[in-house]
């Protein structure tokens, strides 16, 4: 069952961004197929960026998607409104020393986010286990 893209795995307090702003609303895209899987809203508090799940647009995602694959507290916690992106901080144009949760797998992994170097309404996210990583391309809203 395939909520959205492995990593995404995640990510808002202005609908238009500036040049290195990364919050508002990004449609996360499946590296497979090419289609949007779901919305996820980028926000700052306390000077760390997060970034929750607002929407699931996967068509074989049940009506109320939950993490079945996470541990603890979060099992089968409801996927809209999961803060999958949890404080990443800026470092020059990247935002990192943070985590993102892929709730298909219920893993955590080190993330990093930037936006495309030739395209602002792009931002790269990846995930990491220790030197292996993916990296995925979300578009703005």
């Amino acid at each position: 069952m395939k909520y959205f893209v492995t990593i995404i795995l995640v990510v808002i307090a202005f609908a238009k961004a500036s040049s290195q702003d990364i919050t508002g609303k990004w449609e996360t895209i499946d590296d497979d197929t090419g289609e949007v899987m779901s919305h996820v809203e980028i926000y700052k508090r306390d000077g760390k960026v997060y970034g929750k799940v607002i929407k699931v647009l996967d068509k074989s995602a049940p009506e109320v998607p939950l993490c079945v694959e996470c541990d603890g507290s979060l099992k089968n916690a409801p996927i809209i409104g999961l803060e999958i992106i949890q404080g990443l901080e800026k470092k020059g144009t990247e935002y990192k020393n943070g985590t993102i949760l892929d709730p298909e797998n219920g893993k955590s992994y080190t993330c990093k986010l930037w936006l495309a170097a030739d395209n602002k309404d792009v931002l790269m996210v990846r995930g990491y286990v220790a030197f292996f990583y993916r990296t995925q391309s979300w578009k703005r809203l």
